[in-house]
């Protein structure tokens, strides 16, 4: 295959007020960004979610394949059904599943295998990775770094809720086949992460944790 023509790069025009402050306003506005499970039924508009959705889309990805696929839930009876598969599942894994050690790192965030928010939220974003492509064949095209490149448009698209407001928090019932069957997914799709989106109740609270400091996350390579 031939490499792609070149483009200019899209004009970026750069903060006006330097990139150090911009780099930190950024920072100052992600820092209060929580997983919450306390939602209000305010309505989520789907311009909203496609928007989100698109800056998501924008990730970059091994040969760019953008091997993800998100499906928007909005309907009461499958959110429904979504909620009664996943509590299933959580039950087992929290009785006969988890570690010790897994259940004792879990115990300071309270959780459980209750989910009501499933179906209280107005909007789920299920994110699906597709390991290889299909054509109208049939035929399979591989994809490269799936897990990788979900992962990172997997981030975009928590940072694009909370800039936009929104709130949600990052699930993962283990297995998560359900959910493709539930939603009726082709065979190349497996669920990556299960995204409740909404508003946060007024008295919404979240556990008071602390994140670490930047010297525990940072390393200066010196030569």
């Amino acid at each position: 295959m031939p490499p792609l023509p070149t483009v200019p790069l899209p004009p970026r025009a750069e903060p006006a007020v330097g990139s150090t402050a911009a780099a930190k306003r950024f920072y100052d506005a992600m820092r209060t960004r929580r997983s919450v499970r306390e939602f209000s039924d305010r309505p989520v508009e789907r311009a909203t979610i496609e928007a989100i959705v698109r800056a998501a889309g924008t990730a970059p990805s091994g040969a760019h394949k953008q091997p993800w696929r998100f499906a928007l839930v909005t309907d009461p009876a499958i959110k429904k059904q979504i909620r009664e598969a996943a509590e299933a599942e959580e039950r087992e894994t929290y009785a006969n599943r988890m570690s010790d050690e897994w259940r004792a790192a879990l115990a300071p965030l309270g959780t459980d295998a209750d989910k009501p928010y499933l179906e209280l939220v107005p909007a789920i974003i299920v994110m699906f990775r597709v390991d290889y492509d299909l054509d109208a064949e049939g035929e399979r095209s591989k994809n490269y770094y799936v897990q990788e490149s979900c992962g990172i448009a997997l981030g975009m698209l928590i940072a694009a809720l909370h800039d936009a407001g929104l709130a949600t928090l990052t699930h993962t019932p283990s297995p998560m086949n359900f959910l493709a069957r539930i939603l009726e997914r082709p065979k190349n799709e497996k669920a990556f992460m299960l995204l409740p989106v909404g508003y946060p109740t007024p008295d919404c609270t979240v556990p008071d944790l602390d994140r670490k400091s930047l010297d525990e996350i940072l390393t200066v390579a010196s030569g």
